[in-house]
């Protein structure tokens, strides 16, 4: 009993949490509404009683799997619907400044270093966005070559920026949006120090 207390600073047990509950419930209410449906319309089409489904509806209680199949059913939505909103409310990563995780690319033996600052947790594309900064003794690098889709912008220095046949001068606060499948990367480092954000977006690996 005196680690229960220790633990909780009472007798009462801990709480419990109910975001998931909460997330489900709002979204299963906005859709009832949105095709314009009373509680006891729903209920009745998902064979629930309309007292348990008010106790989903205020996050109340954790549905069993067969009542999420007929909810989702009744409502005429795939069941992994019913999930989204709390997806989309944790889809969240936050690093502190100066926290990124260091990443070794191709370009690091050629001085270039990669911090990452984050990354999609859910949904059907990868985003991953990088901090580049660059040793003094940095050499040029243009042979970057993936999928997706890729934005840079400068925040400090400026560097010659080979995209396929074509080169861009770039100096802070100018931004290059490009299809990375051609050869890329810092092809002179015109002026020290230089740092620029890369944001990278590719499809999620099934």
């Amino acid at each position: 009993m005196a680690e229960r207390q220790a633990d909780t600073a009472s007798g009462a047990p801990p709480a419990v949490d109910r975001s998931l509950e909460r997330a489900l419930g709002a979204h299963v209410r906005r859709l009832r509404r949105q095709r314009d449906l009373s509680v006891a319309d729903l209920a009745h089409a998902c064979g629930l009683s309309i007292g348990m489904l008010s106790k989903i509806e205020n996050g109340q209680t954790s549905p069993s799997l067969t009542s999420l199949q007929a909810l989702a059913g009744a409502l005429n939505v795939p069941l992994s619907t019913l999930f989204s909103e709390f997806e989309e409310e944790r889809d969240c990563s936050f690093v502190p400044a100066g926290q990124g995780v260091h990443i070794e690319r191709r370009g690091t033996r050629a001085g270039h270093v990669y911090e990452l600052l984050g990354h999609a947790l859910n949904g059907d594309i990868t985003v991953e966005p990088y901090l580049i900064s660059f040793h003094d003794d940095a050499q040029p690098y243009t042979g970057f070559q993936h999928a997706g889709a890729e934005l840079i912008h400068m925040l400090e220095g400026e560097v010659v920026y080979l995209h396929g046949a074509k080169s861009y001068h770039l100096r802070p606060g100018d931004t290059l949006l490009f299809n990375p499948a051609a050869a890329h990367g810092p092809a002179e480092f015109v002026v020290r120090p230089t740092r620029y954000l890369s944001i990278i977006v590719y499809p999620r690996e099934l």
